[in-house]
């Protein structure tokens, strides 16, 4: 016993000395520094929020871009464009005789669609399927098949196919683009670089946008979502998933997106397959106005007024400022064009103009655009009258009305010569001949065979080379 106790008195007695010989070397004081960055430079703003955040929270984070995702992805397409081209060498055709030096080889170009119906109709650009000897469509499952075109408008980029899936397709739905609004979240579905099914979003930049050197389209809605070679003809769609626009093109001086892409309008997009399906061709409606290009204060100025084919529904005059059609606000020509690109010829729109001050508005009845220009031949020409048709038995045609620059004088064809077939397909109205002949691959090597009425009632056929 004492020897347990011996050892905890020598235990205590060692804690005690090491205790004090601690505090006799080490008797100052332990500081332990942290170090934390200075704050940064508060810089006020004159910003004034417009609602508690706390309260209501951002609208951001309540978006949910999966819903539109899911319902637009399986309905976006793959597009290949397969073209067989004909290339002749001059010196082979010489030195071994005709055709040695002609080869021909193919030329493949891709992508991207929407399908529009449950029955396997679908929207894509014209320049995506431009001179395609062979359309083949893959789905979002990798199912493919072959594509026929239905028609296509060079104008404004767009064109239709169908195919035939046996079964009912999952399809995207139109939406009202007048509707979208310029800081609404858009989609862009489609397939750049040939990755299937890629989704990016963006807002809308602006609507109604114009292009430099664009002749054809000039409403554009214009977005930041990213958009690379591929993606033309795929969907741009709102948070809901309908479709608002067709992805067609990008400002780039690379070839890649840089900031902005640009989409032809649901409307104009919708008309024009409406029109290829009834039709076969846009109908063009117009104001039968002439627009004063040199105003550039807000709205469009009347600069004349005219009509064709003797119509008579007259409701502007000369000085007259365009402000709005169907209530949709117009600030540019652009946005009057979109406007009168969705429509129909006897279509009734509500116009306000702006006379010596005064805002009215007028019920206008839109006119049918019957004359056309085709650039690449030369060639000015309209619709047939009934009477003419009656005359030459025939359900329609295209009367050349002017040889602008006499490249068919050549053949001896004039002006009132009937164009009735296109490369052996009948043509029935001018709107048609125009596509037939922009479509063609005319000017390449590869020639375009007309058949004409004469002014006689003769029936002439000819090959332009």
């Amino acid at each position: 016993m004492k020897k347990f106790f011996g050892l905890v008195g020598m235990a205590i007695l060692g804690g005690a000395l090491t205790l004090g010989g601690y505090k006799l070397l080490f008797n100052d004081t332990l500081v332990i520094e942290r170090t934390i960055p200075d704050s940064s430079q508060t810089v006020q703003t004159n910003f004034n929020p417009a609602f508690n955040t706390n309260s209501t929270g951002l609208a951001a984070e309540t978006i949910d871009f999966t819903i539109a995702a899911e319902r637009t992805v399986h309905s976006v397409v793959h597009v290949k464009n397969t073209a067989i081209r004909t290339q002749t060498n001059p010196w082979a055709e010489l030195f071994y005789g005709n055709g040695s030096g002609t080869r021909q080889f193919e030329q493949v170009g891709t992508g991207s669609g929407v399908i529009i119906s449950a029955d396997g109709y679908i929207v894509t650009n014209n320049h995506v399927i431009d001179n395609a000897n062979d359309i083949e469509i893959t789905l979002n499952n990798n199912k493919k098949y072959k594509a026929e075109l239905i028609g296509s408008d060079k104008g404004n980029d767009i064109a239709l196919l169908k195919i035939d899936a046996g079964m009912e397709l999952p399809f995207t739905p139109f939406a009202n683009s007048d509707n979208i609004k310029i800081g609404e979240w858009v989609l862009a579905v489609g397939n750049p670089y040939n990755l299937t099914s890629t989704v990016t979003a963006g807002i809308v930049s602006a609507k109604g946008r114009d292009l430099e050197g664009n002749r054809n389209i000039e409403a554009f809605i214009q977005t930041d979502a990213a958009v690379n070679p591929g993606n033309s003809g795929g969907a741009l769609v709102n948070i809901r998933g309908e479709l608002v626009g067709i992805n067609t093109a990008i400002s780039s001086r690379t070839g890649s997106f840089i900031g902005y892409s640009f989409a032809v309008p649901s409307n104009i997009a919708k008309k024009v397959v409406d029109d290829l399906l009834e039709f076969g061709a846009v109908q063009e409606a117009i104001l039968g106005i002439r627009v004063d290009e040199d105003y550039d204060d807000e709205g469009v100025k009347v600069a004349d007024v005219f009509f064709e084919d003797g119509a008579s529904n007259s409701q502007f005059k000369t000085g007259d400022i365009i402000k709005k059609v169907n209530n949709v606000k117009i600030t540019k020509f652009s946005e009057l064009k979109g406007q009168l690109t969705s429509k129909r010829p006897g279509d009734n729109v509500e116009v306000t103009i702006e006379r010596n001050g005064e805002l009215i508005t007028k019920t206008v009845i839109l006119n049918k655009k019957s004359t056309f220009i085709s650039n690449s031949l030369g060639i000015s020409f309209k619709d047939l009258s009934d009477k003419e048709m009656k005359k030459f038995d025939i359900k329609g045609g295209a009367k050349i009305t002017q040889n602008i620059n006499k490249s068919l004088s050549y053949y001896g064809i004039q002006e009132g010569f009937i164009i009735t077939k296109i490369n052996k397909k009948i043509v029935l109205n001018a709107a048609q001949a125009k596509a037939a002949i922009d479509d063609s691959n005319f000017g390449n090597g590869n020639p375009l065979f007309l058949e004409l009425i004469n002014l006689k009632g003769e029936v002439e056929k000819y090959a332009i080379r």
